[in-house]
């Protein structure tokens, strides 16, 4: 039997709660870039998501109280890299530094946003809108190139990184 569902109203004394429930539903793990007068900047996030086939758009959430908000709210171009299991040391160094390219191997792309290598996939893209969202900014970014391999993702779930285990 299932354990019993736990009810609570969303407020500030429910943050942590709130957190909690929202981190029941298991993402996979980005590294996003782009270059600055302070030269390449990147930032783990987990909130990414299609969002349109034609044109081909996608999102990402950025927390405006973050350091690296500017930076992003005020790029053109940016590149999301879907990481792969064995990225993990990347993703760690990305969430505690915003200029850890030097624990990556990266080239500049066309646009001119840093590109990671060895991601499952990457998305090379240019800013189409962004709307407030509260404590966040969702930001909308047009496609104009896309890169994609095998491999198996790394996933957040619960506050914990993971993989991929096919039902049986």
């Amino acid at each position: 039997m299932a354990n019993p569902m736990e009810h609570f109203c969303p407020g500030p004394e429910m943050a942590r709660e709130l957190r909690g429930a929202l981190s029941r539903f298991g993402t996979g793990v980005t590294i996003v870039s782009t270059q600055t007068d302070a030269g390449p900047v990147g930032i783990t996030a987990n909130s990414f998501s299609s969002v349109s086939l034609d044109p081909p758009l996608v999102l990402w959430s950025a927390s405006k109280t973050s350091r690296r908000f500017p930076f992003f709210s005020e790029a053109e171009h940016m590149a999301i890299h879907i990481l792969a299991e064995e990225q993990m040391p990347l993703c760690r160094a990305f969430a505690a530094s915003p200029h850890a390219f030097d624990a990556a191997e990266w080239g500049e792309g066309e646009t001119g946003a840093p590109l990671i290598d060895g991601c499952l996939a990457r998305f090379e893209c240019e800013r189409y809108a962004e709307y407030d969202g509260g404590d966040h900014a969702i930001i909308v970014a047009r496609v104009l190139r896309a890169s994609v391999r095998q491999g198996t993702p790394l996933l957040f779930f619960g506050g914990q990184f993971g993989n991929f285990a096919a039902a049986g």
